[in-house]
């Protein structure tokens, strides 16, 4: 799942090299946390969001094949 948002991001900004995608291990759900540089935030969030909630639609259908539970947070 890590390397699902990790090239879906790539795809998304201008500066792939500065995309870091860290995997935190709960009980249940597992937290993606996915890192861009500042110019890039815009275009990975998307207008009013489509495009942060597009990518945690994904992570959804992926946990459901897996049986997990993903939660994706953009942090600054």
């Amino acid at each position: 799942m890590k390397e699902l948002v990790e090239i879906i991001a790539k795809a998304l900004v201008d500066n792939p090299e500065q995309v870091v995608v860290t995997e935190v291990e709960g009980e249940q759900t597992t937290v993606l946390e996915l890192r861009v540089a500042p110019s890039d935030l815009g275009k990975v969030i998307g207008k009013q969001g489509r495009t942060a909630r597009c990518i945690r639609t994904l992570l959804g259908a992926a946990g459901m094949k897996l049986k997990k539970r993903f939660v994706l947070e953009i942090l600054e």
